[in-house]
């Protein structure tokens, strides 16, 4: 929808374009939400006028500390004074202003100081009763109010001001908003934009799950009591051990989609523009409608509104019709004339509203769903005006007509961030313009490649075109004028642009002052890899050679270099660990860069200094390059690398380096540690030892490479005192692990701010580990502390003996400096065509060590570690894309696929990682498909775009042997050809070879491209054998290869086991979408907030953590808009508190939120909405409403099953969940059903002896007890009580409740055999004694599912409330007096989402 914010270019500061096209006063609207003092979910600021951002007491105490953690991220200049006064800025409290608008009582409206006039404008235009105005001023006093003067800069207006709502004569401009805007409401219900995927809509359907009895507060019409009306039966597809997955589900039908129409035809006509003599009446356009009720009717628009005139189809008449109905909005013209109109645009309207307004704001990104049902297309005339006018060309509705994207992408750099509310507008302005930017690039892409849009060199051959569209300029993934030759041609200049946009998140993320990248945006569509840039200043009219001031446009040939651009780069130097090296030029002199020789400094003419061309900005990863008469490591050598590679461009990622330095680190302080201690040892004994140990230190390091053996190389070494050989043993995970006092040395001297998500992602283990070592070696920790003052100062004031320690420990790890640790790489290293000069070979070899480590490191650390996580479940991916997400936070890159599957492979715990193996052949096969799917696409032309991709999806997935492709009908082939068309869509040839696919061909081509790429062996050559043999399902091939390659396919059940027909018909692909790739900004303070808060609750102190949370929530508001990733991980975590600490109708509205943006952001059926779905369900089981609970449980069990198939660690939790609620509304039989599935599936993954198969043996044994089956329930209670006498020992408590509960069980089940001998012995008239079978209690049933949910201790009454209470009173005391203790009792408060009972 084009709002009015449109015409804000993002860089004047002054503004903030309210990222809120239509959602601005969401909240507003009931004013039920803003009394509540909850945050406004959709006010611009982020905050309601009511909640003080921190709860007022506890300001001081966090600020202070959050302060110091922005500067020392390295990128705020730290003025301490400023804090206090940083967090009240955004305290404002709100006021109300009452508000007029014609033919409507006076309502009142929450404002906060912060927000701009036309964020109340954007209120108004959402509202139920103001909706349809859009052309208006608001007044105060009689002065018309300027749109964008924030309110607090604006004289007279306070608490209870009139603001009247005063209509204003329409232009061309306002008239057509006003056209688009009733045609946003008129399709407000309407999902095809969604399925469309345009305007940053999606879907979302808990709604329908929730029958919307969620409520404001989860407050619940009771309907007599629950018990009687739930119907816990689940579909039979549903079931554990059901094979079929049907596809039909995952859209349900919304009812509220059937759209009431309001009007038949809503057009421009055929009339406009108004001839010169009507312009002058005031004509500013007309329209053509027809009513519901079949009336044709043509209106004008006109300065002073709307009114029916004369004309008809053939006629054209504009004089005013009798009656002419003139008024101000369509929407009451159209009321008048059309009864049908009015009825439903109200009740449309009423709905509309009733929508929690996460279901209709736009999101940042465009997110495009790979279902769809088959949609009527109406008339449209917007879209239509859109489709021709405004799209491409110019966009007209926009003043000086196109934006300037790089001088909007760089002003909103430049905007101040000296303080909080500086930085929070920065942030925001780069945030949006970043997203405008990523919208404006794919919709450019797409029109580049259906050839839309002139060439800027239409005389060359198509794959050499270039194009510029909107101020951004289009480039394709070919490898022209040979270019990328000797690295790789066609291959290299593909992985060029994701290189190069890594580089420009990289050096984004650093964001150094007066460093410039450009706005860059990677699209693939069909089969296409189009790079879009913004365009610096004047580069167009220079030849490149001359403006290119610093690095080489060929390779290395020629190098050039530049002061300004050497201090520039220096800053990034350390943070992004590029080592600063010397190269030679053509003429053999020496220039000396700080980046990689390709890439480039250029001047623009607005005099900033841009760079380009990252592609090398990480170092080159070894293990895919090979090199003559290079030798690596033993550890790489072992796994088969090198390995060669399609191009010669292959870098280590940015987490890989960052985890590399992070461990060397570990090692640096290690050894620096030990070899203190071994001189405090020495210190009576001859001197003359030291010397030997920085020999043998160094030649060890010198023979094995790779230090990340277990023992380190001090160790090694003969004068090692003995205490320390048995230390290592214990640390070898240390050196894997960081502990928590290394962690925080880390932040003194590593290089740069540490990658925050390194350590969030469970990189580090526990603290633990740490401790021992220290308790194993006397004297380690003084030792540890001795190396952290050496390494914190410069290396001047330390008496000489600790110097050469620090010396040799940097020696040894490979630290570019000799008196502290700072280790860089060199990025030209192995680069063809880089020479070094004489000097500095030392340097260099010492950079190919590291760089052989770095490979080596990736190899035996990295993807070691990853196995780990995953068997013991703290990396849990359900599909290609969160298993790609695990490799890439762990630095491995999806090249490695082959090798990790290897991995797993060989592991002897195989079996417990059968999911892991799974999902990685799924998507290396689908991988390797999507690769081959990219050059088949290039070969068809538009006409037949259907058909083949529903005959390459035949070929890929159908079992139908001789899949026949369908060639598009004769009657369109054109009997001449054209000889001489010279402006063809890149690669549209009049080829018809795709047509010759046979799926036996497509397969072995898979098989061929994962040896070549992965360097795997997948021994299949067809989809049956492939599923038989891996276990994989065809709808998950399905669901990854449509993501992976932007296929749309219509929603319906696909017979792909049929050997008589194809899957799929050209009918079945509804459409193709770009897939994008962009940089995502940041919001830095937020996260900050975030991460503190999290290490809050870590501790213990939830409230202050919940205060932390909510804070972080608030800022993330204000950058992101309200929809983004990290605020749906905010309210996840917040709902999570609300639940701990018993406010379970807040923990249901946040998570409430969580599901729908989750569903709106990454998917309906992304694995991370699943796992939002879950948390809701256990929520609202807590609220009592059972039947939502199960509803929900069940839609997660169905996304779980079409995602990842049953066989999946994460089934069992879900499922022990289902049979515990079913359980609870004495379901018992389909309760066991679930359970025992669980019970199956945790015995696998866990293994026999976990204490999540005893628990799950209790749960099974429960619901036995429950039917009276005490013999099996006796049986499972048995399996449990022996593991937990193993794993516990006897005197523990779980062992002792298993004890109990079997004497119980015992009783039970000989009372139920007395009474049953009575009654063979006595007949009817036996005395029964009466049994008790219980129905369980929901408090029981809700203690079970905390603890399977890793939510270990829970207020259940009063009296546990308020002990909670006073032990956080506690708390709090301690903390003041600075003695806080170490929680005990409350530790085990994980709030990942991750299950720590055993």
């Amino acid at each position: 929808m084009v709002s009015k914010t449109d015409d804000i270019p993002a860089s004047v500061p002054s503004c903030n374009p309210a990222d809120l096209a239509d959602e601005a006063g969401d909240g507003a609207q009931d004013d039920k939400e803003t009394s509540k003092t909850r945050l406004k979910d959709s006010c611009g600021c982020g905050h309601s006028a009511d909640t003080a951002m921190v709860n007022g007491d506890g300001t001081h105490e966090h600020t202070e500390e959050v302060e110091l953690k922005q500067h020392g991220n390295g990128e705020v200049d730290g003025s301490e004074e400023s804090n206090e006064q940083e967090v009240i800025v955004i305290q404002d409290t709100g006021f109300t202003v009452k508000i007029q608008a014609p033919g409507t009582e006076p309502f009142d409206l929450q404002v906060s100081p912060q927000e701009m006039v036309q964020e109340i404008h954007q209120v108004l235009m959402d509202r139920e009763d103001t909706c349809h105005r859009t052309c208006f001023s608001l007044q105060l006093d009689g002065n018309v109010l300027d749109n964008f003067a924030e309110l607090k800069s604006i004289e007279g207006l306070q608490e209870g001001s009139l603001l009247k709502v005063v209509e204003e004569p329409y232009t061309v401009r306002e008239a057509r908003i006003h056209v688009r805007h009733i045609r946003d409401l008129l399709k407000s219900l309407d999902p095809s934009d969604a399925y469309n995927g345009v305007d940053c809509n999606s879907l979302s359907f808990l709604s329908i799950f929730t029958d919307g009895d969620l409520g404001d507060s989860g407050k619940r019409k009771k309907k007599g009591s629950e018990l009687e009306q739930i119907d816990c039966t689940p579909p039979e597809h549903i079931l554990p051990g059901s094979k079929e997955r049907p596809l039909v589900p995952l859209q349900p039908q919304n009812k509220d989609w059937k759209p009431m129409q309001c009007l038949k035809v809503l057009t421009m006509s055929g009339w406009n523009p108004p001839p010169g003599n009507r312009k002058m009446h005031g004509d500013l356009m007309y329209l053509y409608i027809v009513t519901v009720e079949e009336r044709h009717v043509s209106v004008t628009a006109s300065t002073r509104g709307f009114y029916l005139n004369q004309s008809t189809t053939y006629t054209f008449n504009p004089k005013p019709a009798n009656p002419s109905f003139l008024s101000h909005s369509l929407v009451e013209l159209l009321s008048q004339i059309s009864p049908a109109f009015k009825k439903n645009f109200t009740a449309l309207q009423k709905k509309r509203v009733q929508r929690h307004p996460f279901e209709r704001i736009a999101t940042p990104f465009q997110l495009y769903s790979w279902t769809a049902p088959q949609v009527d297309h109406a008339m449209d005339c917007v879209r239509a005006e859109d489709a021709y006018t405004s799209r491409l060309g110019y966009e007209e509705h926009i003043p000086g007509q196109t934006r300037d994207w790089n001088e909007e992408l760089q002003t909103t750099r430049e905007l101040p961030r000296k303080n909080l509310p500086e930085r929070l507008l920065r942030e925001r302005a780069i945030f949006k313009v970043h997203s405008d930017f990523a919208a404006a690039a794919t919709r450019g892409a797409m029109a580049v490649i259906d050839g839309n849009v002139m060439a800027i060199n239409p005389g060359e051959e198509t794959r050499m075109q270039m194009f510029i569209w909107n101020n951004i300029f289009f480039s394709l993934g070919f490898d022209v004028r040979d270019h990328y030759r000797e690295l790789g041609g066609d291959a290299a200049a593909h992985a060029a642009p994701t290189n190069d946009l890594n580089g420009v998140r990289a050096y984004g993320a650093v964001d150094v002052e007066g460093l410039y990248t450009l706005g860059t945006v990677v699209v693939d569509y069909r089969g296409y890899r189009v790079t879009a840039q913004s365009i610096i200043p004047g580069i167009l009219e220079r030849e490149q050679e001359q403006s290119v001031i610093y690095g080489s446009i060929d390779f290395g040939k020629t190098v050039v270099s530049h002061d300004k651009y050497m201090e520039l780069l220096e800053k990034t130097s350390r943070p992004l660990k590029v080592q600063r090296h010397n190269v030679l030029n053509e003429k053999n002199d020496t220039v000396e860069l700080c980046s990689s020789v390709e890439c480039k400094g250029i001047i623009g003419n607005d005099g900033r200094h841009y760079i380009l061309d990252l592609l090398r900005t990480f170092p080159p990863d070894l293990n895919f390059l090979p090199v003559d008469g290079e030798e690596l490591s033993p550890e790489s050598q072992r796994q088969g690398f090198p390995r060669q590679h399609r191009h010669r461009l292959a870098c280590l990622r940015q987490e890989l380096i960052e985890a590399f330095v992070e461990h060397r680190y570990l090692l640096f302080m290690k050894m620096a540690a030990l070899q203190l201690m071994q001189q405090k040892t020495n210190k009576d004994t001859i001197k003359s030892e030291i010397p030997a140990i920085t020999e043998t230190s160094e030649t060890t390091t010198e023979s094995n490479a790779d230090t990340t053996q277990t023992q380190t190389t001090a160790s090694d070494s003969p004068s090692a005192p003995s205490t320390e050989v048995s230390a290592d043993n214990s640390t070898s995970t240390a050196s894997q692990a960081a502990t928590d006092e290394e962690e925080n040395i880390s932040k003194l001297a590593t290089n740069g701010p540490l990658d925050p998500a390194a350590t969030q992602n469970g990189e580090y283990k526990s603290p633990l580990e740490g401790k021992e070592l220290e308790e194993s070696i006397p004297g380690l920790a003084q030792a540890k502390e001795l190396a952290e003052t050496l390494v914190a100062e410069d290396g001047s004031g330390i008496d000489p003996k600790s110097r050469e320690v620090v010396l040799n420990a940097c020696k040894a790890v490979g630290s570019i400096s000799n008196t502290s640790f700072d280790i860089r790489f060199n990025p030209d290293i192995f680069s063809p065509g880089v020479r070094f000069p004489e000097d500095s070979i030392d340097d260099v070899q010492k950079q190919k060590q590291l760089l052989k480590d770095a490979a080596a490191f990736l190899v035996s650390c990295q993807i070691p570690s990853l196995v780990k996580d995953c068997l013991d479940h703290s990396a849990l991916p359900m599909d290609g894309a969160t298993l790609t997400e695990a490799l890439h936070q762990r630095g491995i890159n999806i090249r490695y696929l082959g090798s990790v599957l290897e991995f797993v492979d060989k592991t002897p715990a195989k079996s417990q990682l059968e999911h892991i193996y799974r999902i990685g052949i799924s998507e290396l096969i689908t991988r390797c498909a999507k690769h081959i799917f990219k050059t088949y696409l290039q070969g068809v032309e538009l006409s037949a775009l259907s058909a083949a991709v529903s005959h390459f999806l035949n070929c890929f997935l159908s079992s139908f042997p001789d899949a026949v492709a369908h060639l598009p009908p004769d009657e369109l082939v054109s009997r001449r050809k054209n000889r001489k068309r010279r402006n063809r869509v890149p690669g549209s040839g009049d080829n018809t070879a795709w047509a010759s696919l046979t799926p036996s061909e497509l397969w072995k081509n898979i098989a061929s491209e994962a040896q070549s790429y992965y360097h795997f062996t997948v021994q299949c050559d067809s989809v049956d054998q492939v599923v038989e043999k891996y276990g994989l399902q065809k709808a998950v091939l399905l669901r990854e290869i449509s993501i992976k390659t932007g296929i749309q396919i219509l929603i319906k059940e696909y017979n792909f086991d049929s050997r008589h027909k194809p899957a799929f018909t050209e009918e079945d692909i509804l459409n193709i979408f770009p897939v994008v790739k962009h940089v995502n900004p940041k919001a830095s303070d937020a996260f900050h907030f975030f991460q503190s808060g999290q290490a809050k609750v870590q501790q213990g102190f939830l409230k202050e953590g919940c205060e932390l949370i909510n804070e972080a929530l608030n800022l993330f508001n204000n950058v992101y808009g309200a929809m983004h990733v990290e605020i749906c991980a905010c309210l996840r975590l917040l709902a999570r508190l609300n639940y701990i600490m018993g406010d379970h109708p807040e923990a249901l509205s946040n998570q409430q939120k969580a599901v729908l943006m989750s569903e709106r952001v990454l998917g309906i059926e992304h694995p991370n909405t699943i796992q939002e779905y879950m948390h809701l369900a256990l929520y609202c089981f807590a609220n009592g409403q059972l039947s939502t609970a199960l509803k929900l449980l069940y839609r997660a069990r169905y996304l779980m099953l079409l995602v990842c198939g049953e066989d999946h660690p994460e089934m069992a939790l879900l499922d022990s969940n289902i049979g515990l609620v079913l359980h609870g509304v004495m379901e018992y039989d389909l309760s066991l059903r679930f359970l025992e599935n669980a019970l199956t599936i945790n015995t696998k993954y866990h293994g026999p002896r976990s204490l999540k198969v005893a628990l799950s043996h209790h749960l099974v044994a429960r619901v036995y007890e429950s039917k009276a089956e005490f013999r099996s329930a006796l049986q499972h209670e048995k399996e449990g009580y022996t593991i937990y006498k193993n794993q516990m020992g006897e005197a523990h408590e779980k062992t002792k409740e298993s004890s109990e509960y079997l004497k119980y069980l015992t009783q039970q089940a000989v009372a139920l055999q007395r009474t049953m001998n009575e009654i063979y012995k006595n007949g009817s008239n036996a005395s029964i004694m009466p049994l008790k079978f219980t129905a369980p209690s929901m408090a029981s049933i809700l203690e079970q599912l905390n603890i399977i949910n890793g939510i270990i201790f829970i207020p259940l009454s009063q009296k546990d409330l308020d002990n909670l209470k006073a032990e956080v009173q506690r708390r709090q005391q301690l903390q003041e007096l600075g003695k806080s203790e170490d929680p005990t009792e409350d530790s085990p408060l994980e709030l990942e989402d991750k299950i720590p009972i055993d």
